[in-house]
């Protein structure tokens, strides 16, 4: 089967799946809003087959993911609005518009001149957006975005208006200003409205210097996240080990279970 032929005939499945006259019950009642959950669950794990180098179910997961798209498409076509065919002709316009340097110019860049340039040409999509449509700076993040993710897309855009320490520097002593706030906060009413406001000024801030040396604060947190879970699971070990439990050990014994395992590399 060529790869023309093997498009062709997801589609024809998909189309199919639909059809009001034999197709499946399932795919038949559902809407653009009713999959949305099931897209974010497909992404998220080939998220996690990269994460977890599982690259022999990674194809899998990819094709559950294009699924996602097609399904979205064949409503689309079903309501007239756009079909499969316009959605891969204008990523291939964007993209083509998107890389001057690769498809008209033909000349090398640096990673910053790259950047620059591509923030140039955002910009002016926006712009041109907003003389049809009444946009904002932030028309174009989606409001169900993660919101580490978001974070630094909003940081990412006004950065690219000028509004920017030079280097990670600034962002850090941003983060250390912030912890002091969070500190007197706390110390005022820890289950105040303003504590919690403060937390998130700290979050946002910690994200920022995570953009500044070029890392994913998703990606980060998600490390972390594996990380302690991993030592824990440990800790849990070593306290058996001793004939205890997590749930009789004292925090004290748990703790001394916690600098055993960080020190063990």
């Amino acid at each position: 089967m060529t790869d023309k032929n093997a498009l062709t005939e997801l589609l024809n499945i998909m189309q199919t799946l639909r059809d009001p006259n034999g197709g499946c019950p399932w795919d038949l009642k559902q809407d653009f809003k009713s999959i949305v959950p099931h897209t974010l669950e497909e992404a998220y794990e080939v998220a996690d087959c990269i994460e977890t180098n599982n690259l022999g179910e990674l194809k899998n997961e990819l094709g559950d993911l294009l699924f996602q798209i097609v399904f979205y498409a064949q409503i689309a076509k079903e309501q007239n609005l756009f079909d499969f065919d316009d959605v891969i002709n204008q990523l291939s316009t964007k993209l083509v518009r998107r890389h001057p340097h690769v498809f008209n110019e033909q000349q090398a860049l640096t990673d910053e001149e790259l950047a620059k340039q591509w923030q140039a040409i955002k910009a002016q999509e926006r712009a041109e957006k907003a003389l049809s449509v009444n946009t904002s700076l932030w028309q174009d993040i989606p409001a169900n975005m993660p919101s580490l993710s978001k974070a630094k897309k909003i940081q990412q855009r006004v950065a690219g208006l000028g509004f920017d320490w030079p280097s990670y520097h600034g962002a850090l002593d941003k983060v250390s200003e912030e912890v002091l706030e969070v500190k007197e906060a706390l110390e005022h009413d820890p289950l105040s409205e303003h504590t919690a406001e403060e937390i998130g000024d700290l979050l946002f801030a910690t994200v920022n210097v995570a953009r500044h040396v070029k890392r994913d604060p998703e990606q980060l947190l998600r490390q972390a996240n594996d990380k302690f879970s991993a030592r824990f699971e440990k800790v849990q070990a070593y306290l058996i080990a001793q004939g205890k439990s997590l749930d009789t050990a004292s925090l004290e014994e748990m703790d001394s279970a916690w600098d055993a395992i960080k020190k063990v590399k």
